[in-house]
């Protein structure tokens, strides 16, 4: 896993350029769905996937209350 930031996160999605026909809000949980299936294979260290769960699941509390737009300027470098 090589994202370990918030800003890796929304520059990962930015750099995607799905345009608006994929909402941060769904990148994020899609994320955090697949590293979450990724915590039961036995040969992948651990911590790091806990990490990126944790730092999207901040991330999703931050567009609840901030809105999508506003969380993609707070994180662009």
């Amino acid at each position: 896993m090589a994202i370990d930031s918030t800003e890796e996160y929304i520059d990962f999605f930015i750099n995607l350029n799905m345009g608006e026909n994929v909402p941060l809000l769904s990148f994020v949980n899609n994320e955090r769905m697949v590293l979450k299936q990724k915590l039961e294979y036995k040969s992948l260290e651990k911590e790091p996937i806990k990490k990126g769960i944790e730092i999207l699941e901040k991330l999703v509390i931050e567009i609840r209350e901030m809105g999508e737009k506003a969380v993609i300027e707070k994180y662009q470098k």
